[in-house]
């Protein structure tokens, strides 16, 4: 189900203070790669990625193969950092970003 744009607005604000959590090398996109995110996507559900490639159309490219291989949705791209957002199965409260912004 695609986000409103409020919802993108509120997941914005929230992924305004994060740090990336993950970046890529010069390999790209790696299956232990993948399997990191999609770790840090279940437990954080809201994760910032540095995106490593030399033009602005390979970042794009490889911020789109992120988002198809982890079933996440792109939020914001600035640069070479990308904001992906996947909701959790079961959010954990102390990890999940969503879940600690609205305490």
């Amino acid at each position: 189900m695609p986000l409103s744009p409020q919802d993108r607005k509120r997941l914005r604000t929230i992924g305004h203070h994060l740090k990336a959590v993950l970046q890529t090398g010069d390999k790209g996109l790696t299956e232990s790669f993948t399997e990191e995110l999609n770790r840090r996507l279940e437990d954080h559900e809201l994760v910032k990625v540095r995106v490593n490639a030399p033009t602005r159309d390979q970042r794009t490219d490889l911020v789109n193969a992120l988002c198809e291989a982890s079933g996440a949705e792109l939020i914001q791209r600035i640069g070479n950092i990308a904001l992906l957002y996947r909701a959790a199965a079961k959010p954990n409260p102390k990890l999940s970003n969503i879940l600690r912004a609205q305490d």
